[in-house]
């Protein structure tokens, strides 16, 4: 089996080009992505338990893995939610599927978002991984809309090998994630 594309372009494009870039001694040093985790929080999951089910399906299909249910760890009588009760949904990628979404995520599912002007380059951690928020899952080709019960959004951090912020910054922009205000 051939590597995905983005694969094949980090491993000779983007690799040369950071290590140029940062001055790197080994290749061993240039970053990369090593894992990319897809999070749903679904608050309404505590009155009705099929919208977890839901989340399960439509994360699957978008990851093309299979999503679990992330439970509470204590209750809060507020939100009427119990210990262990299931609230979300998450799934980590890695490997092959890891770069086959995320060139799906960039080539297919950002450009249609609606007003779509790039992406926020504020969600850094400080320690070289970034979170990007999607408001609604109909971006991506692989939810039917007329299945869709409930338009929601998801969280996808991209977790990286880089010691800081702008390495990482600058491996996604390689990477093609269309960040708003790049400078070219």
């Amino acid at each position: 089996m051939a590597n995905p594309r983005i694969k094949d372009k980090y491993l000779n494009e983007i690799v040369p080009a950071l290590r140029d870039r940062f001055q790197y001694k080994s290749v061993m040093q240039v970053p990369k992505v090593s894992k990319i985790v897809i999070n749903k929080g679904i608050g309404a999951a505590v009155a009705d338990k099929k919208l977890i089910d839901t989340g399960v399906e439509e994360i699957t299909a978008i990851a093309g893995q299979k999503a679990v249910a992330t439970y509470s760890k204590k209750a809060i009588s507020n939100f009427k939610l119990r210990e262990n009760m299931p609230i979300g949904v998450r799934v980590t990628l890695r490997g092959r599927r890891m770069y086959e979404f995320l060139d799906r995520l960039v080539s297919i599912a950002l450009p249609r978002v609606r007003d779509f002007k790039g992406i926020s380059d504020k969600g850094f951690d400080g320690r070289g991984n970034y979170t990007l928020g999607v408001r609604e899952q109909i971006i991506f080709p692989e939810i039917s809309i007329d299945k869709v019960a409930r338009i929601s959004g998801m969280d996808i951090t991209f977790v990286t090998t880089a010691g800081s912020d702008e390495e990482s910054l600058e491996l996604l922009k390689a990477l093609g994630m269309p960040f708003a205000n790049q400078k070219k």
